[in-house]
């Protein structure tokens, strides 16, 4: 064999070597799902579950939720609120403990609505993120909120939807009681892309202190994007330390440090870069600025393995959190859905946990 044919076959190996190890390499960390595990509640939708261990040493969820009688979508908007359940186990199941940020009043600006929470911790205290609004109206009544909308409720959802900001409520126990503030966090900005709404926080406690914030927005004609903004330390403002929004198309945006860099999983809106409309993509940056996705980092399935050794493909399987434990991620926790056509079409939504392989 000459010399050129073997630095060909050398290249051509490598190349196999490096696309089978990096071929999804979060995917192929995680076991079967739990499922008896997780969270559920009837006569409520539950959606988001965020868990941390607390300092009880048990594990403490927290989720959405708001009444079934109102339909997915359109009740969430005017009705939902942030729920806390324990386990003792990170896969659970999850029992309901209390409401953690009940309503408040329509003159606050998350004074009607919370959801979409995730929790972290700061020192000796707990961080709860999420996205909250309000609107005028007392309540809506149940049967205003079949579609279709009438013209007049139709306003009042988008008015409310558009008034979505992140939040912040801390505590110095994961049971409360939470200290929540007159503004949001992050708002948007006039003549930007980010101009309509900031919702989704993905925050990422740092080792100096500052704490690196993920937020979705809306682009007209381009649909979610993500933005990047950072805060030096715990109540100083969050700034953008990036001025335009990431190139790919994804939602629900989960990151954490690894010791080396960034990594994030979301939910891949196209199925572009999964090659499965709405599974996980994973994604890694150095500076939290600059992210690079590969379409061989699929995070996670719709098409799910249950630990009874039964598979099935969920109609939803979304915002990804992780607990971290000791720097190193322990379960994923999605939110799901089982209609076929996702969580509109859904009879049933609840938060699944997977554990990763020891």
């Amino acid at each position: 064999m000459n010399f050129s044919k073997l630095v060909s076959l050398i290249v051509v190996f490598n190349g196999i070597l490096g696309c089978t190890s990096h071929h999804n390499v979060f995917l192929d960390k995680l076991a079967p799902s739990v499922k008896n595990g997780g969270f559920e509640m009837e006569d409520y939708w539950v959606w988001g579950a965020s868990v941390i261990k607390g300092e009880d040493d048990k594990y403490h969820m927290f989720a959405s939720r708001w009444p079934k009688k109102y339909p997915f979508f359109n009740g969430y908007i005017f009705y939902s609120e942030i729920v806390h359940a324990i386990s003792e186990k990170p896969e659970g199941p999850f029992k309901f403990h209390d409401v953690a940020l009940k309503a408040r009043g329509s003159n606050f600006w998350d004074g009607k609505i919370t959801h979409n929470p995730t929790i972290h911790k700061y020192g000796d205290e707990y961080l709860l993120f999420y996205i909250g609004t309000t609107y005028d109206v007392e309540s809506p009544p149940t049967d205003s909120l079949a579609e279709p909308l009438s013209s007049t409720m139709k306003q009042l959802k988008n008015e409310t939807y558009g008034k979505i900001r992140i939040g912040l409520a801390k505590s110095k126990s994961v049971y409360g009681p939470w200290k929540r503030f007159d503004a949001p966090v992050l708002l948007p900005r006039p003549g930007k892309w980010d101009d309509n709404v900031t919702t989704n926080p993905a925050p990422c406690v740092s080792g100096d202190g500052s704490i690196l914030l993920i937020y979705r927005s809306n682009v007209a004609g381009k649909g979610t994007r993500l933005g990047v903004a950072k805060a030096k330390k715990l109540d100083a403002p969050f700034e953008r330390i990036r001025d335009n929004y990431l190139d790919f198309y994804v939602e629900d945006p989960y990151i954490w440090w690894n010791g080396k860099q960034y990594e994030m999983i979301a939910k891949d809106q196209s199925g572009e870069l999964t090659e499965e409309f709405q599974a996980g993509v994973h994604a890694t940056s150095k500076n939290g600025i600059n992210w690079t996705v590969s379409k061989r980092s699929k995070a996670y399935s719709r098409t799910i393995t249950w630990d009874d050794g039964t598979s099935v493909n969920l109609g939803s399987f979304e915002r990804p959190q992780l607990l971290i434990e000791n720097g190193r991620p322990v379960c994923l926790y999605c939110a799901t859905g089982d209609g076929p056509g996702g969580f509109n079409n859904a009879i049933r939504t609840w938060n699944v946990a997977t554990p990763f392989k020891k």
